[in-house]
């Protein structure tokens, strides 16, 4: 058994842009998943107090555990901690974040929270979690470690679709380029020169192309009219051209981006996940196609698949590195 997993409970916390989730591992109990929206964004200090507010709600659920099984609900940098779980506390704590955060640990951008900017993330999280070894990385980076954990592949490339375009590499067990020195940003890779602006500022980024509000944007154009997410995916499913040809175009950015990284890296297989990606039919197929296509002859490819844990890798790649942080702490103590 994996030392980690006898250290006592570990946490993944994935926040994102509308909701937070949690997940509980320990020996002798299951996981137990749990999530709330965030409330009306006002100041990030405010989400901070209804961050903490889950966060006691959570210790005092797993006060209660008996090891018998936790189940599931819908309810509300790295630091050595000593904290067992026992009394609802946590041996570790990983989190997943999809805001650019500095080597100081201040977030330095979240164009879905900008209050969230100067914020000192580290110094926060590890008000929460006191007795814990705290520990965060980007939601993409973190979902691609949990997909080459699922996948038994040592070099994975991962790209996650939804309402942005997030990813990351692994290389050896480890996400690329690592704790620290920044995040595997896929998403803001230009691929159109000119093209649509983006909400880091630029323009041509892959999210700003293949997006699912990109993707939908682009439908409208070609339909003359509104489009929401099912509306594409009947077209698609029906073949009408507008349908496709938006669609198309999402897959064609996403595979420009994926043989970029097939000339750099090389890696072994390359998952696309995400919930539109998931949710079109045939959208991952259509990005394999256009891998295919694009591809140098003689040069470097990969299988192009669908990830295989939808929504919850990147919840899934917070308590990977929960564990890691734990059999760490354990190492130096």
């Amino acid at each position: 058994m994996d030392r980690t997993v006898r250290t006592g409970r570990h946490l993944g916390v994935d926040v994102g842009g509308t909701k937070v989730a949690f997940r509980v591992e320990s020996e002798g109990e299951d996981p137990y998943e749990v999530s709330f929206p965030w409330n009306e964004r006002h100041s990030a200090t405010a989400d901070l107090a209804q961050l903490a507010d889950a966060v006691g709600g959570l210790r005092a659920r797993m006060r209660g555990c008996t090891g018998t099984g936790a189940g599931t609900g819908t309810g509300a940098g790295a630091r050595t901690g000593t904290g067992t779980g026992a009394d609802g506390g946590f041996r570790a704590v990983g989190v997943a974040m999809p805001a650019t955060v500095g080597p100081s640990g201040r977030v330095l951008a979240w164009p879905s929270r900008p209050e969230w900017t100067g914020v000192d993330l580290g110094a926060a999280l590890r008000g929460l979690f006191p007795e814990a070894a705290v520990g965060w990385a980007d939601d993409g980076d973190l979902g691609a470690l949990a997909e080459a954990e699922e996948a038994g592949c040592d070099r994975l490339l991962y790209l996650g679709v939804g309402t942005g375009v997030g990813g990351g590499f692994v290389d050896g067990g480890a996400f690329v380029p690592g704790t620290g020195r920044g995040s595997f940003e896929i998403g803001h890779m230009i691929v159109e020169r000119g093209g649509a602006p983006c909400v880091c500022g630029r323009r041509g980024c892959v999210q700003a192309v293949a997006s699912g509000p990109a993707t939908l944007r682009r439908a409208a154009r070609l339909r003359g009219g509104e489009v929401g997410f099912e509306a594409l995916r009947a077209g698609v499913v029906q073949g009408a051209p507008w349908a496709v040809a938006a669609v198309d175009e999402a897959g064609e950015a996403l595979a420009a981006a994926v043989v970029g990284v097939h000339e750099l890296l090389h890696p072994r297989l390359t998952l696309v996940g995400g919930g539109f990606a998931e949710g079109i039919p045939g959208f991952v197929d259509g990005v394999a196609r256009h891998v295919s296509r694009l591809v140098r002859p003689g040069g470097p490819n990969s299988p192009v698949r669908p990830a295989a844990l939808g929504g919850l890798s990147s919840l899934r790649g917070a308590c990977a590195l929960a564990r890691s942080l734990a059999l760490t702490a354990a190492d130096d103590g």
